[in-house]
């Protein structure tokens, strides 16, 4: 199954070398075999020629809000409406999982609570402890749009997973993310958040639990929907 990247930013410089850009932590997470992996950075105006190019499409991080107004933002914002209706099946992280909300009539805008870095915890509707990911983020999905079902959040974060019967999967938080990152991404840009925050991001190692699992779940999802 070829998996297209649709990559919506980058890594910063200082962490190139030891961990790679945004693209590689997704082919380390998901594995290398498992799919056939083709990148296309949207963030530099660089477009798949069609939704045909890929089988299924996985949108990545970005540190750009999906309300700037850069033409790219509203060309993938398109591009998510022509992958929804060809039926091919989508993943969002972060960025991407606003951006797929955005396209499909939700609304994002700041977090009342501020910035969440770091282990956060989510739980079922039903209140059901569900997973701990790794967490960077200021903004978030505010409404939902109609055909979203909820998998779990928290109460800083109620939309943290969602479903979109097999068109969609999402998430707000980062299971591409290692401990090791977002150590990297307090130092490198991390200047705008609080000493409390930066602690607790710096202490992330009990969220690398559910790396596998969400693994697990997205290709899971995009090949077997």
């Amino acid at each position: 199954m070829r998996l297209g990247i649709l990559q919506t930013g980058h890594a910063p410089d200082e962490l190139l070398e030891n961990f790679g850009d945004y693209d590689l932590l997704f082919r380390r997470l998901l594995g290398e075999s498992t799919f056939d992996y083709v990148t296309y950075p949207v963030v530099d105006d660089i477009f798949p020629d069609s939704v045909e190019s890929a089988d299924g499409w996985l949108i990545t991080g970005s540190r750009y809000s999906v309300n700037d107004p850069d033409p790219w933002i509203g060309k993938l914002i398109a591009l998510i409406r022509q992958i929804k209706a060809s039926g091919r099946p989508m993943v969002g992280i972060c960025f991407g999982h606003q951006a797929i909300a955005k396209a499909l009539g939700g609304a994002v805008g700041e977090n009342p609570a501020g910035w969440i870095a770091g282990a956060s915890e989510y739980r079922t509707p039903e209140g059901a402890p569900d997973r701990t990911l790794l967490a960077w983020h200021k903004e978030q999905i505010l409404t939902l749009p109609g055909e979203a079902e909820i998998v779990s959040g928290s109460s800083a974060c109620p939309h943290a997973v969602l479903r979109y019967g097999d068109v969609a999967l999402t998430y707000q938080a980062h299971p591409e993310f290692t401990a090791d990152f977002i150590r990297g991404l307090v130092v490198t840009r991390g200047q705008s958040l609080t000493d409390g925050i930066k602690n607790r991001a710096s202490n992330a190692d009990d969220a690398e639990i559910a790396r596998a699992r969400t693994s697990a779940e997205i290709a899971t999802f995009l090949k077997f929907r």
